[in-house]
């Protein structure tokens, strides 16, 4: 199984990275798959994780291929998912599942082929689907997500004199990635710190958030604290301005020929 961290950020304390190796390893023994690639996904990858996070392991796994050839591959299951076991939560997608939602432009995939957190690399997988990313990932269906997730989490938890911290984060990720899908056009980062960079001239925005963020890194992952004002009003004006969003970019035309391809590659290596 091999193995590497692809950044030195948000570093994963060496026994639980084994242990999360060696759950990874029995899934594949259990449910006879190879794993190309495995990552961190949640707030330890996007860099504002509370000393209680759990671990948010996602894998893409790869059966033999005679499990594809089958009149009845339709209704075989093609997720593996394990209850949140000391805090550890790990679960995966066939490649096939992935691959049609990549098609789709799913942004939970294209977020993991960028996580910080790498647990396992096939050395293939992975960096054949970055270099599609171009062609396949949509700004606009992007947009469209972080968007929705953004006023989700505003509406049903910042609007009160006590918030959920992380809250905090998980309507201003999505507001900077927008930010950067419209500057770009191109998949945000997923790593807040790179995202921030976007408003780096507002001081009196980016010292809030650096507050935010100390106190988010020594908090428990459920504690309340008053609203912040500042991140507030950027907020709602962030959501006002994005009220009557309207498609800016063409999607692109888009094929299965390249991920059909990537698809038979993978099989032909295992």
């Amino acid at each position: 199984m091999e193995q590497h961290q692809r950044t030195a950020e948000n570093p994963i304390a060496p026994g639980i990275r084994e242990e999360i190796l060696r759950r990874i390893k029995a899934a594949e023994n259990e449910h006879g798959v190879k794993v190309l690639y495995a990552i961190e996904s949640g707030s330890r990858a996007w860099g504002f994780e509370s000393p209680n996070s759990d671990y948010d392991v996602r894998f893409i796994y790869a059966h033999p291929l005679d499990w594809y050839l089958a009149v009845d591959l339709e209704d075989k299951r093609d997720v593996i998912e394990y209850p949140i076991v000391d805090e550890i939560d790990i679960n995966g997608w066939d490649i096939r599942k992935a691959l049609k939602l990549f098609l789709k432009s799913n942004p939970a995939f294209i977020e993991w082929l960028q996580s910080p957190i790498v647990y396992v690399d096939d050395g293939h997988f992975a960096d054949q689907a970055r270099r599609l990313m171009p062609h396949i990932a949509s700004s606009t269906k992007g947009i469209y997500h972080y968007r929705h997730m953004a006023i989700n989490n505003y509406r049903e938890y910042l609007k009160k004199d006590l918030v959920p911290l992380k809250k905090y984060f998980y309507v201003l990720r999505p507001l900077l990635a927008i930010m950067w899908l419209e500057k770009f056009d191109e998949p945000a980062p997923i790593e807040f710190e790179v995202l921030r960079q976007l408003v780096a001239d507002d001081g009196s925005l980016n010292l809030a958030i650096t507050h935010l963020l100390e106190r988010k890194r020594k908090s428990q992952e459920k504690e309340v604290a008053p609203a912040v004002p500042e991140l507030n009003k950027f907020i709602e004006c962030q959501l006002t301005r994005l009220e009557n969003y309207a498609e800016k970019y063409k999607d692109r035309a888009v094929s299965f020929a390249p991920l059909n391809t990537l698809f038979r590659d993978v099989l032909a290596r295992y």
